[in-house]
Order: C-alpha cells, then structure tokens, then sequence
C-alpha cells in the first residue's frame, strides 16, 4: 500500500525547525510521483532542501517527474556533486527528454557530468530523428541468449536485473546482439527449468525500427496490446525497448496538440503557463486571422442581399439564430468524424455511408429545429410579444426551411471535411469547430435569404 505523502504545511515545519531526519523518513516510502507533486508546491529555496534529503535512487525518479522549468531551476540550485548523481540515476529515456526541453547551454553543462557510460548511451538516444522510437526507447532491458535454459535465464535475471526498466519481458539474441524472439517471465517461471529458452512457446515477435516514428509505435503498441517493444536498427540488432509508460505520455502529448489544433490554434509546446507571452500570441494569430477573414465574407454576403434586408428588415432578426444552428451542427459532426477516424472506428472507403446518413441526420435535425423556430415566430407573434410585419406565418415558414437546409448542409460539410482532410494526407484534426463554423456561417446566409426570397416573393419582398 502507497504511505500519503505529508501535507504541504507539516513539511515546510519540517524544513524550518530543520528536522531533516523526520522530513526523509516521511518521504522515503513515498511514489516518485507523489513527491514530485510536492516539491511543485514548495517556494524554490524550500523545494532544494527537501530534494537533497531524498535517498538517490527516489531523488532522480521525482525529478522525471517535475515540469521542466521545476527541472531547470532545481538543476541549477544544486551542486555539481549533486546534479551528476541524479542525472546518471536518471532512466535514459526520461534523462534523453530533459536534455531536448533544456537550453542548449544547461544541456551542455549536463552532458558535462554524466558518466563515460551513461553519455555514450545520451548521445546514441540523441543521436536518432526528433518524435522517433529510438529517442523514447532506454538500453537498460535483460537480454538473454537461445541456448540457455529456463533456470540459466532465470539466474541471468536475479544477477543483472537490478535497475532494468522491465523485467516483464526478457529478450533472446545472438552472440551478435540480433533479436531473435521475446518470452515473458511469466511464461518462464510456469516452464520446466531444464527447458531450453528456444523451445519456450510464446506470443509472436513484435518489434519496431529505431527510425519508426511516434505514430507508428503507437499503433504497434494499441495493436498488439504489449506493456513493452524491443526496438532494432538497420540490420535487426537490438538497441533498446520502449515501454508503455513512456507511450501514455506521448499519447497525452498528441492527444493535447489535437484539442488544440481542434480548437483553432496551434499545438503549444510547453504547458500554459509556461509559454511565453510572444509564443502565446503567434500560436493564435494564425487560425484567428484566417477566420476573420473568412468571416470578412459573411459581410459580403448580407451586402450582397442588402435590398432584400432593407424591405423585410424583419430577416435580419433572425441571422444570428441561422448561422449558429448550422456552424453548431457542422462543429457537432466534424468532432464526431474526427474522433471516429482517430479510434479507427471509419475508415477512408466508409465516407459514401457517413454522407448518407449525415443528409439523413441534418433533415431530422434540422426539422426539429425549424419546428421550435417556426413555433416561436408564430406564438410570440399571437401573444404581441413581438411584430413580424404582416406576414409572420410566412416568416415563420422561411426561417424554418432555412433551418433544415443550413442545418444539414453543416452536418454534411462538418462530417465530409477530415475524410477529405484525411485523403490529402493531413491530420483531421486540422478541420477545427471554428473553421467549420466559418465555412457554414457563409453559406448559411446564402442559403437563408435563398429560400426567404423564394417564400415571401410578392409578400415583403
């Protein structure tokens, strides 16, 4: 059972009456990130303290797990002596991310106090392409030779695995260091000991290239279901694993660029707080300046129907009440699309059934909505709450025809854009609610004054 953590209030006593020992002794037992969590809320010069009473071991866990301007500023607070234990304690996958977040010069000042070992095995990790496996795989797994036995293996792993990242899953290569199979040690341990690893049956080998990027190993892992995947070169050596850990934060991080990018703005590539106020504001600029744009052409339209709105200026009571049904429903649609094409659930072949059943949901939708606004001109009109000129009955038609057509035209466009998106080559998620909504407030107008002219031709107008 996990001991919880001190109260933030009974650590900062600790630290002030300098009870160092009491303060170690209640965070010893304490989940990394449990004390990570902890040291967020402490004042920076109080933050130190506490991190340099924690064993070694737990010190360099916690640290993964800080922001990395907590990271930034600790590392700089701490001795060299310090700095150098926590960093060759570090696991290299997590050791490889901080040194990427930091400045070039803290990273080179970082680099500067690792082990001979240990920076040869940063180097290698910093050596592959940005956003591939091998920049989230760590070298620290248990390797195991095919003519050793179930007990040989067995022993292999109390002697060397100690400080591995996995002993879940053991790997199988030759005197050459190739990857030939994967056994978990489950299956081990159920085995007779005098079992030759070669003969032990097991799941099918699953590995993934050094160079496969992020998306790849996710979909390898969401596939096969594996808490682990050995990771190879060129030429089928093996180079290291990428755990499941590491790809729930890489599915986080992807999963955040798509809201945002949903949302109309760029991924940002720090935590909220943590960009800059130039960043901030060139991150949103971009989408914003398109839209505004776009709905520069909203205004065009109601010009171009400027006549029209002049001799039945009871339309224009009822453009906001338009456009917003159908950039609503448009948003309504590409959320679901995008989602479905993302859980795999729609494939590119499957846009002709959505295109049907979108018409099929817009006119049902649309319907109802245009029955609540006929409704409302109607009742509103009878009971003198409101004048609709002389011909409230056929506004009331006009605006609830418009309604069906602005509405399914923004279920179509919403749910046809990420397929058209999709088979372009680009990430659905760029097809935003605001732009949909744009694109439909547009075209909705047309459409509304459309169908007003048809209906009330001889009447208003």
């Amino acid at each position: 059972m996990t001991e919880s953590p001190p109260s933030l209030r009974a650590t900062r006593d600790l630290v002030r009456a300098g009870r160092l020992g009491e303060l170690r002794d209640s965070l010893v037992d304490l989940h990394p990130n449990d004390v990570a969590e902890l040291l967020i809320q402490l004042p920076m010069d109080e933050e130190g303290v506490v991190f340099r009473v924690l064993p070694r071991d737990l010190a360099a866990q916690a640290f993964a797990y800080l922001p990395p301007d907590r990271q930034e500023e600790l590392l700089r607070s701490l001795s060299t002596a310090s700095m150098r234990a926590v960093l060759n304690q570090m696991p290299p996958d997590d050791r490889t991310r901080l040194l990427e977040e930091m400045p070039y010069e803290v990273t080179h000042r970082l680099l500067s106090e690792l082990s001979p070992e240990e920076l040869r095995a940063a180097r290698d990790l910093l050596g592959y392409p940005e956003d591939t496996a091998g920049r989230y795989m760590t070298p620290r797994y248990v390797a195991v030779r095919p003519e050793m036995t179930v007990r040989d293996a067995l022993d292999h792993v109390r002697k060397n695995g100690r400080g591995k990242e996995t002993l879940n899953i053991l790997y199988i290569v030759d005197s050459e260091g190739r990857l030939l199979d994967d056994v978990r040690l489950g299956t081990l341990l159920l085995a007779a000991p005098d079992t030759p690893l070669a003969a032990v049956q097991d799941a099918p080998l699953v590995s993934i290239p050094a160079t496969a990027s992020r998306e790849d190993v996710l979909k390898t892992f969401e596939r096969y279901d594996r808490i682990a995947l050995p990771v190879t070169d060129s030429l089928g050596h093996m180079v290291g694993i990428v755990t499941a850990d590491d790809m729930l934060e890489l599915a986080e991080t992807q999963a955040t660029e798509a809201i945002h990018r949903f949302g109309g703005l760029e991924a940002l590539d720090a935590p909220y707080l943590l960009t800059k106020f130039r960043h901030m504001v060139r991150k949103r600029i971009g989408w914003l300046a398109i839209l505004f744009v776009g709905e520069m052409f909203t205004a065009t339209a109601m010009g171009f129907f400027e006549r029209e709105i002049e001799r039945a200026v009871v339309l224009a009571l009822f453009v906001p009440l338009i456009i917003s049904s159908g950039g609503n429903s448009g948003s309504q649609a590409t959320s679901l699309m995008i989602r479905s094409l993302a859980l795999k659930e729609l494939r590119l072949g499957d846009w002709i059934r959505v295109f049907r059943r979108e018409i099929a949901t817009g006119l049902v939708i649309g319907a109802v909505l245009g029955l609540i606004g006929f409704l409302r001109i109607v009742v509103w009109e009878e009971l003198r709450w409101a004048d609709y000129g002389t011909h409230p009955f056929l506004v009331g038609i006009a605006v609830a025809l418009s309604l069906v057509g602005v509405v399914t035209w923004g279920t179509v466009a919403g749910s046809m854009l990420p397929f058209a998106l999709r088979r372009l080559g680009f990430d659905p998620a760029t097809s935003s609610a605001p732009f949909v909504a744009t694109v439909v407030d547009v075209t909705g107008l047309c459409i509304y004054f459309g169908v007003a002219l048809v209906v009330l031709r001889g009447t208003l107008l």
